[in-house]
């Protein structure tokens, strides 16, 4: 069964992690978040909407369809006085007209159906000559061999069940594409991002990571045996030291005319 998003007992499992630089870097290569009004549309436990904070967003609201993680992520970016949240679908917002200048989509779309809605929505609330980012998986970045880095690739090759249940929620990048330019948005550019999800002291730090994903992520859909047999698979293709886990995506990148 897939996550439920609304539980009180997974309010917090995606407020852990640090936005790494690689993904930073990829922003700001596209756009200028300096003095910017942003959206994070998906926000869940408001990781990257934290961080476009961070990289001096003038303002940011946060918008999720989960009322448990809003909770999570006020409390996360409660530091920050120009970040927000707010209640909404992502075909249905609650956001004025015009209003931003930036909004960001990431791993969002593999959870909604109708792309067209989520992009004119976004068209909606973006100013003219805005930026839509989206991010997420197409079926050829989810199966992609694992390795010492790409260590999701393992969850796939060792349980092909977890590989059709991955692929078969995910957009392919000609659907995106069309998507957006069917939506009214211009200048619609497509690239792929290794981006750094979490660096590990040591494999030992890693295996325990994997064990506390159970329950949040794809690795739910296993046993705790199961869980147990990839963790020693994975181990057996790592080195002494630490441990940089990086995920294939794709991005791209739309301008409202």
């Amino acid at each position: 069964m897939p996550i439920d998003f609304h539980a009180e007992h997974n309010r917090y499992a995606y407020t852990s992690r640090n936005a790494d630089r690689s993904w930073t870097d990829m922003v700001n290569r596209f756009t200028t978040v300096q003095g910017a009004r942003a959206a994070d549309i998906g926000c869940g436990g408001g990781i990257y909407t934290r961080k476009l904070a961070e990289l001096g967003a003038a303002e940011v609201v946060g918008v999720d369809y989960s009322a448990q993680m809003l909770e999570a992520a006020r409390q996360s970016c409660s530091g920050f006085s120009q970040v927000s949240f707010e209640w909404g679908a992502a075909g249905s917002t609650p956001l004025a007209d015009g209003r931003f200048d930036l909004v960001i989509e990431r791993a969002l779309i593999h959870h909604l159906s109708d792309l067209h809605a989520c992009f004119v929505e976004a068209a909606r609330i973006l100013r003219p000559g805005g930026m839509l980012l989206v991010q997420d998986r197409t079926p050829e970045d989810c199966l992609l061999p694992g390795s010492s880095e790409h260590i999701r690739g393992t969850f796939f090759e060792m349980y092909p069940r977890l590989a059709a249940i991955e692929t078969s929620r995910r957009h392919s990048s000609e659907e995106v594409i069309r998507a957006l330019e069917n939506s009214g948005f211009e200048r619609v550019m497509e690239e792929k991002l290794w981006e750094t999800r979490k660096t590990y002291a040591d494999a030992d730090e890693l295996a325990d990571d994997l064990r506390k994903r159970k329950g949040r992520s794809i690795l739910h859909e296993l046993s705790d045996e199961e869980i147990d047999a990839l963790v020693l698979r994975i181990r057996s293709h790592l080195s002494e030291g630490a441990i940089a886990e990086k995920d294939r995506w794709t991005v791209w990148t739309a301008v409202k005319p």
